[in-house]
């Protein structure tokens, strides 16, 4: 199991996951605040300002997936592998505007999550079941694929193993991050982003100057990438260093809607609703989009793993191997220390994201409603275990193309709530029932458009136009709502006020 293990590399990695083991415990104690109470667990208290706020909102979208699937899918297919770059852009623009009115109403009305708001705004238990149902749903495969990113740097480091004990060191990892986050719940990877951040940002920035000193250049890096892509091309269509004209328009339309998406997720919601206050999540809009410089940055590793002649079947192993082959065994260590802690922080928000919910929109009204503060905070520190559990199950027992598949699904399917919460920020004028029936439409459609004859697709072709199949699924869910609300007018109590969406003014 280690015959082959790089002792230098391991013992650096072994060494920075320890410190941030430690981290993780100690944060319990950072911004004290009763634990046994959800919004105190689950949200950190709501007293996150701008500067965590930052680490803990990078660290949970930032994740070590995409420092391994983002370059790797530039290293498979080229150009169209960039689609994260422009999407992680656009959604900034959305959260400045849209975020800080759910901030306020979900801090005067004590709504821990994006269902919760909800209900309180439609009235629906079946439309907020809904959408805890599908950012449930949708937050399981994101947190085993955050597994596949940790399991490949711990491959890397020469672990090796038959059957189940190829995944013991995955395994005691998961393990740990299970205990300290039901310890600590927000707190511990608010704390443990601070460190991951810093290590992602020393570990991109060596890769982008040292990397391409030693290849003789960005311009010889993107030479022998277009000569790799070129010979490829002939057996595989759509692959390039620039777009075809067939990939514009589903690359567009996937980073609209993917931007559309992502902070649907219960995880992300839980990152904006622990902020301090609006002007933190409007800090963030602004100063956030530096992480997509990283992202490009961290995209074009795809280009340079061709240049350094990295091979290799699989290419999620592909940045593993060219970070093996460039650096010394010590800053290797350094590097899959990032990235395996770059899958601890999001891993965790995922996991309190995923109870949070469970606890206050699945549990609490449908099997106990008179369930105490105490009770709560216990039922969502257990279901963060069993979330955990099921991502680790997922990883154990099923192929990776599982999670890729569902994790593929989890877009289309989260960006059907969009209408739900983002209109119901500004206006009341559609119905509960209403959404609910578009929601089940584009859910259905969304899903139905994505089954490929040999594996799931993001993209369909109608009309001679190529679109993210989120996107045609949320047009056809907002008609059908539309339709419905002119029909069939709401009838239930809106227990929201238009002052509830306002910032609170300082008193004159």
């Amino acid at each position: 199991m280690i015959d082959n293990l790089n002792w230098t590399a391991t013992a650096v990695f072994i060494a920075l996951f320890a410190l941030v083991t430690v981290l993780g415990f100690v944060a319990a104690r950072w911004k004290a605040g009763n634990l046994d109470e959800l919004h105190e667990w689950g949200l950190g208290g709501r007293r996150f300002g701008a500067w965590i706020t930052w680490f803990l909102l990078g660290g949970d979208l930032y994740t070590a997936y995409t420092v391994i699937a983002v370059p790797a899918l530039v290293y498979a297919i080229g150009a169209y592998g960039f689609f994260a770059v422009p999407y992680t852009i656009l959604i900034y623009p959305l959260v400045f505007v849209t975020m800080p009115r759910l901030w306020n109403v979900a801090h005067k009305k004590g709504y821990i999550t994006g269902a919760d708001f909800i209900y309180g705004r439609y009235g629906s238990k079946g439309l907020e079941l809904a959408v805890a149902f599908t950012g449930i749903l949708a937050t399981m495969p994101y947190i085993a694929l955050q597994l596949v990113g940790m399991e490949k740097v711990i491959q890397a480091l020469g672990f090796q193993g038959q059957g189940l004990m190829s995944h013991a060191p995955l395994t005691i990892a998961f393990v740990i991050l299970a205990l300290y986050t039901y310890k600590s719940g927000l707190r511990a990877p608010a704390m443990i982003a601070f460190v991951k951040d810093i290590m992602i940002y020393v570990f991109v920035i060596a890769a982008v100057v040292i990397i391409p000193a030693q290849l003789g250049g960005y311009g010889a890096i993107f030479e022998a990438a277009g000569k790799v892509y070129a010979a490829k091309a002939a057996a595989t269509p759509n692959v390039g260093l620039t777009l075809t004209p067939a990939q514009v328009s589903p690359f567009i339309t996937l980073a609209i809607g993917s931007a559309m998406a992502l902070f649907m997720y219960p995880h992300s919601m839980t990152g904006v609703l622990s902020a301090s206050g609006p002007g933190a999540i409007r800090r963030n809009a602004m100063t956030l989009p530096a992480y997509s410089l990283v992202l490009g940055l961290i995209a074009l590793l795809g280009f340079m793993a061709h240049a350094a002649g990295i091979q290799v079947a699989n290419p999620q192993d592909a940045i593993p191997q060219l970070v093996l082959k460039m650096f010394p065994a010590w800053f290797a260590g350094f590097c899959f220390a990032a990235i395996a802690i770059g899958a601890l922080v999001p891993a965790a928000v995922m996991s309190i994201g995923a109870a949070n919910t469970f606890t206050r929109n699945v549990w609490r009204p449908f099997v106990e409603p008179g369930m105490s503060p105490q009770r709560e905070s216990y039922l969502a520190k257990l279901m963060s275990l069993i979330v955990k559990v099921g991502a680790l199950v997922v990883i154990l027992f099923m192929p990776t193309k599982f999670a890729l598949d569902l994790q593929l699904l989890g877009g289309v399917w989260m960006i059907q709530i969009f209408p739900a919460i983002v209109l119901g920020l500004y206006t009341r004028w559609y119905s509960g029932t209403a959404l609910l029936i578009g929601w089940a439409v584009g859910f259905v459609l969304g899903t139905w458009l994505s089954w490929g004859p040999a594996a799931w697709v993001p993209t369909s072709v109608i009309g001679g136009f190529g679109a993210y199949n989120g996107l045609i699924a949320l047009a056809a869910n907002v008609a059908v709502a539309t339709v419905v609300s002119l029909v069939a007018r709401s009838v239930a109590r809106d227990e929201t006020a238009p002052a509830d969406f306002e910032d609170a003014r300082s008193p004159a």
